[in-house]
C-alpha cells in the first residue's frame, strides 16, 4: 500500500501500531517481595531469629522442611536483582525491611549494618530510576518479642512504632512511599488462629487480640513516621481484603457473607477508615472475647488519614451458611488446619468460585479485582489506591533451550490489568500495580514448591531466568498500556 504526502511524494505507509489500552500518565509499574522470602543471610551482620525462622525450623510446619535460611540469596545478589528490575522496565519496587535485621531483639538501638543493606538497596534503585516503596512489616516479628507474647500483647504495638521510627530516620531522606503493615489479617488470623503461619498458635482470642494490636501498631507507627519523614512522604497500609460473595441469596448465605466480611475486612477498615470496630463483629465474636483489650483512645490512635491504601488481591471468597459437617478441607485458600482462622464464624462454609485454578488451587476471577477497587473507592473517597500484590503460581519448568514459558501467567496478568483499567474507567484512582512476585522464592508454609515469580530461580545454583511473562510485563510497563488480548 502507498500514500502520497502533501509534497506529492509517494511512499510506503507505516504499519498500524498495535492498539493499546492506556493507563494514566505516571502509573507505577512495579513488583514486590518480602524480606524473609528472598534475603537469606539469616545469621549475618547481627540479624537474629524471627518467628518465621523458628516456625520453618519446627518439624512439620513447612513443606519439605524448607526454610528461608538461604532463600534466593538476595542479601548478596541485590545489585544483580536491581539490574533485573531495570531490565523489566519497573518504575517502582516494593520490598520489606526485616525487623530482626535492623533491631534484633525488637528493642533498643538499630544495628547499622542492617540499615546499611537497605540504604544500599535504596540508592541502587534510585540510580536505576526505580521508586522504592518500603514495607515495614511483612510478618518477620523478632522471636524475642514473640517469646514475650507477640502481637496479642499490647507492648508489641509500641515496639513496632519504635522500630518504624528507626527505619524512617535511616531512609526517610530517600524513600517517599511507606507501608506500615502487609496483610495484617494473615499475621493475626493465620499466625494466631489457624496456626498455618508463624508463630503457629491456635487461639481464637489471641487472634482477635493480635488484630487489634496490629491496628494499634499501624496507628502508632504512622504517628511516629509523620514526626520524622518529610512532608512529601506518603504513608499507607497494604490490606488483603476478601471479595466476599454469597453462594446464594438465601438469608443464611447472606449472613455468612456479612460475618466473613466483618472478620476479613471490617476488623481493619472499621478502626482505620472510620475510627470504630463494627458492632456486628463484636456481637459475632462475643463468645470468643469481650474486646476488653481495646482501651480508651485506641481507635483514635488507629484512625489516621491515609496518604494511600494498598490492596492485595488473588481470588474471591464464596461462602454459605452452615451445611452440617464439612466434607473435606476448608476451601478458604488459607492452608489446611484443624483450627479455623475465622473466630466466631468457624461454621461458615467456603466454596470455590467458578473458573480455572492456579497452582495454589485458587480460582482465577479478575472481576473480583474490579469490584474490590470500586468498593474501596467508595469506602475511602479521595484516597489513592495501589494494587500492592497480585499474581499467580503455576507449574513453571525450564525447557531444553533453558527458557521458561508461562502463557497461563501472561493470560492471568492481562486479565487482571484489564480489570484494573476497568476500575479506573469507572472512577477508581489507582496509581500503580505491583506484580507478585519479582522472583520465585520461599512461599511461606508451602516452602519452595510454589512459584509466583516473573523470574525463575534455580534454587540449587541461584541462577535467575526471566520467564516469558517477565518479557511481556516489561513491554507493558514500557508502553504504559495493555496490548490486545491474543
Amino acid at each position: 500500500m502507498t500514500t502520497t504526502d502533501n509534497t506529492g511524494t509517494t511512499a510506503a505507509s507505516a504499519p498500524t501500531a498495535p492498539q493499546l489500552t492506556r493507563f494514566p500518565a505516571g502509573f507505577l509499574w512495579g513488583s514486590a517481595t518480602a524480606a524473609y522470602q528472598i534475603e537469606g543471610a539469616v545469621r549475618e551482620d547481627g540479624r537474629t531469629p524471627s518467628i518465621w525462622d523458628t516456625f520453618s525450623h519446627t518439624p512439620g510446619k513447612v513443606a519439605n522442611g524448607d526454610t528461608g535460611d538461604v532463600a534466593v540469596d538476595h542479601y548478596h545478589r541485590w545489585r544483580d536483582d536491581v539490574r533485573l528490575m531495570a531490565d523489566l522496565g519497573l518504575t517502582s519496587y516494593r520490598f520489606s525491611v526485616a525487623w530482626p535485621r535492623v533491631q534484633p531483639t525488637g528493642r533498643g538501638p538499630a544495628v547499622q549494618r542492617g540499615l546499611d543493606f537497605y540504604r544500599g538497596l535504596v540508592d541502587e534503585l534510585l540510580a536505576h530510576g526505580i521508586k522504592p516503596m518500603v514495607t515495614l512489616y511483612h510478618w518477620d516479628l523478632p522471636q524475642e518479642l514473640e517469646s514475650a507474647g507477640g502481637w496479642p500483647e499490647r507492648d508489641t504495638a509500641y515496639r513496632f512504632a519504635e522500630y518504624a521510627a528507626l527505619v524512617g530516620e535511616a531512609l526517610g531522606d530517600r524513600v517517599e512511599s511507606w507501608v506500615t503493615l502487609n496483610e495484617p489479617w494473615c499475621s493475626a488470623f493465620l499466625g494466631y488462629g489457624s496456626g498455618v503461619h508463624a508463630p503457629g498458635r491456635t487461639d481464637p482470642t489471641a487472634a482477635l487480640r493480635a488484630a487489634h494490636h496490629l491496628n494499634l501498631g499501624h496507628g502508632l507507627a504512622t504517628s511516629a513516621l509523620r514526626s520524622i519523614l518529610p512532608a512529601r512522604a506518603g504513608i499507607g497500609i497494604s490490606l488483603n481484603p476478601s471479595v466476599v460473595r454469597a453462594l446464594t441469596d438465601a438469608p443464611a448465605d447472606l449472613d455468612a457473607k456479612r460475618r466473613i466480611d466483618a472478620l476479613a475486612n471490617r476488623v481493619f477498615t472499621g478502626p482505620i477508615l472510620r475510627g470504630a470496630y463494627p458492632e456486628d463483629l463484636i456481637a459475632d465474636t462475643a463468645r470468643v472475647t469481650d474486646w476488653s483489650f481495646v482501651q480508651d483512645g485506641d481507635t483514635a490512635s488507629i484512625h489516621h488519614p491515609l496518604d494511600f491504601l494498598g490492596l492485595n488481591y488473588y481470588t474471591p471468597a464464596v461462602v454459605s451458611g452452615p451445611r452440617g459437617e464439612q466434607d473435606g478441607p476448608r476451601l478458604d485458600g488459607h492452608g489446611a488446619s484443624d483450627h479455623s482462622p475465622w473466630p466466631g464464624s468457624d461454621d461458615v462454609v467456603f466454596h470455590h468460585a467458578p473458573g480455572e485454578l492456579t497452582a495454589m488451587n485458587w480460582p482465577v476471577d479478575p472481576t473480583g479485582l474490579t469490584d474490590l477497587l470500586l468498593d474501596y473507592t467508595a469506602q475511602a473517597p479521595g484516597v489513592p489506591l495501589y494494587v500492592t500484590e497480585n499474581g499467580a503460581a503455576y507449574e513453571d519448568v525450564v525447557d531444553e533451550q533453558g527458557q521458561v514459558h508461562d502463557p497461563d501467567r501472561i493470560r492471568y496478568l492481562h486479565a487482571h490489568l484489564g480489570a484494573i483499567h476497568e476500575a479506573i474507567r469507572q472512577g477508581a484512582d489507582v496509581r500503580g500495580y505491583f506484580l507478585w512476585s519479582l522472583l520465585d522464592n520461599f512461599e511461606w508454609a508451602y516452602g519452595y514448591g510454589k512459584r509466583f515469580g516473573a523470574v525463575y530461580v534455580d534454587y540449587a545454583t541461584q541462577a535467575r531466568i526471566p520467564k516469558s511473562s517477565a518479557a511481556w510485563y516489561a513491554q507493558v510497563a514500557r508502553a504504559g498500556g495493555l496490548p490486545a488480548a491474543e
